[in-house]
């Protein structure tokens, strides 16, 4: 439940309800407006019914929460989340500007992660992705460099002063990976690997939530609060497509689900229009439908040479189409009143 204080109340008096409020079991979260603060009470509800919270000094309302995700509701908020990733050009994403992460599926070596990130920059890219653990459905495909692929990342981004995004599979891995990637991803196989998410819910990063094969919005929110509920509220939830009967994609993406989960939630939703797709050609399209529809950003799939990845070659673009991408998503952005770098014709980009 949420606890609506009256205007003006004094910082005593607001100590006062907290202290209470927590002497009964529960944990506070409070949000500050303009005029009311609003203290947030996490925990099993029944703990307060017996409370008298409305007779406290300085309450004006005391209202249910009715959705089972409490941290991640959109009560639970004064207005949007925004996450700052401190880089030199001051990224920030669920503002106003569309952010775009792009890079390789798998880092493969340091010259084409270096390669990937001056091409994906000039194009107008804020943050760089690559894999350095990969899940794959085959045990025999290229899982990746693991450990050295963290260095090499790390020194692609001392280089470009891009934020680095990287999957992290095992909660054994999140200090490791958490030391040299400025927000951690959670693939969709893993939304619903509960320790992993309360491993990375500790730690001081950014999480980037992809939603899961197979499901429901409600199951996304309750994942971002199993993180949140560690003290780690700068989550990004990521829709990246669901599979259902149609065989023509990899996935189907759910475009109703960003207007969804943005009535739902205060957090920030991005789109992944590679693995929603599954084919280079609709890369675009898809994620130009993902930024009309209030996404606030893209994670997109880029590589020098995409017919040799080694993974993910048939949904990965290659560097002339990102730059024409970033065109649409700069025109788009400003037909739907947001704002996003525009991206350089191929032909002006400066050699790797």
């Amino acid at each position: 439940m949420i606890i609506v204080t009256q205007a003006g109340i004094t910082p005593d008096a607001l100590d006062r309800i907290v202290e209470h409020v927590e002497a009964a079991g529960m944990r506070t979260h409070l949000i500050r407006g303009e005029q009311r603060t609003v203290i947030g009470c996490i925990g099993d509800d029944a703990l307060l019914a017996d409370q008298g919270l409305r007779s406290l000094p300085g309450v004006e309302d005391v209202l249910p929460v009715l959705k089972p995700y409490k941290l991640a509701s959109r009560e639970f908020s004064a207005g949007r989340t925004t996450i700052a990733l401190g880089d030199p050009s001051g990224t920030v994403i669920g503002g106003k500007d569309v952010v775009v992460i792009a890079g390789p599926c798998s880092v493969e070596g340091a010259e084409m992660l270096r390669e990937t990130a001056r091409a994906v920059q000039e194009s107008g890219a804020r943050m760089l992705r690559g894999g350095a653990f990969k899940p794959r459905s085959s045990p025999y495909a290229f899982q990746g460099l693991g450990i050295p692929a963290l260095s090499m990342l790390a020194e692609v981004r001392r280089e470009s002063g891009m934020p680095i995004v990287t999957e992290v599979l095992d909660p054994r891995h999140v200090e490791l990976v958490a030391a040299h990637a400025d927000v951690l991803q959670i693939g969709a196989r893993n939304m619903q690997n509960f320790p992993l998410l309360t491993e990375v819910g500790k730690v001081h990063r950014p999480v980037l939530l992809k939603r899961g094969l197979s499901a429901t919005i409600s199951e996304l929110l309750m994942a971002a609060e199993y993180i949140m509920a560690q003290g780690n509220g700068s989550v990004i939830l990521c829709e990246r497509g669901i599979r259902t009967y149609e065989t023509a994609t990899r996935n189907t993406l759910d475009v109703a689900a960003v207007p969804v989960l943005k009535r739902e939630t205060h957090l920030p939703v991005i789109v992944d229009p590679s693995h929603a797709g599954g084919r280079a050609d609709l890369v675009t399209p898809l994620a130009l439908a993902g930024i009309a529809a209030g996404a606030d950003g893209l994670i997109v799939e880029v590589h020098p040479d995409p017919v040799h990845a080694r993974s993910d070659a048939e949904q990965t673009i290659s560097f002339s189409a990102f730059a024409a991408l970033m065109a649409g998503v700069s025109a788009v952005a400003a037909a739907v009143g947001r704002s996003a770098p525009a991206g350089q014709p191929a032909g002006q980009r400066t050699a790797a």
